[in-house]
């Protein structure tokens, strides 16, 4: 199971305003520069994690975003399923455009189907509280904090 890039910067941006705390206010500016990553593509997903109601935007000067629900609320299985496009991780997943003239017999699907429930059961297990409270090691990294 690969993400896409798109779950990949919404954990990273989750993680980010985590380690800040929900009262602290960040920039999409601040989280780019921090990650080195694209300022156009954390605008896109902070506006769908808006949109989920996982983190809120505060307009005005002075402005920014932060997390709107507490880090133990936020499960990671969940946030995953809301962010990526699709779990076609074969060709025969997709009723529409498979094509694969061995699906009514393969049993390799069902097999490659139960991995991708394992995985997702698996993330459902943690909320961002597991990867931000008590880690030290990602606040000094993150918001530039000697230990």
């Amino acid at each position: 199971m690969r993400l896409t890039m798109y779950t990949d910067y919404s954990l990273r941006v989750l993680l980010y305003l985590g380690v800040k705390g929900q009262e602290q206010l960040s920039t999409v500016q601040e989280i780019s520069d921090k990650y080195q990553i694209s300022k156009n593509h954390l605008t896109k997903v902070t506006h769908e994690l808006g949109k989920l109601g996982i983190i809120e935007t505060v307009r005005g000067r002075g402005g920014g975003i932060r997390l709107k629900l507490k880090p133990e609320e936020i499960n990671i299985g969940e946030v995953v399923r809301k962010t990526e496009d699709d779990f076609y991780i074969v060709e025969c997943f997709h009723c529409e455009l498979n094509k694969c003239i061995i699906t009514p017999v393969c049993k390799l699907k069902g097999v490659l189907g139960k991995a991708l429930q394992a995985f997702i059961h698996v993330l459902d297990q943690y909320t961002l509280a597991d990867f931000v409270i008590d880690n030290d090691g990602l606040r000094s990294i993150l918001l530039d904090e000697k230990k």
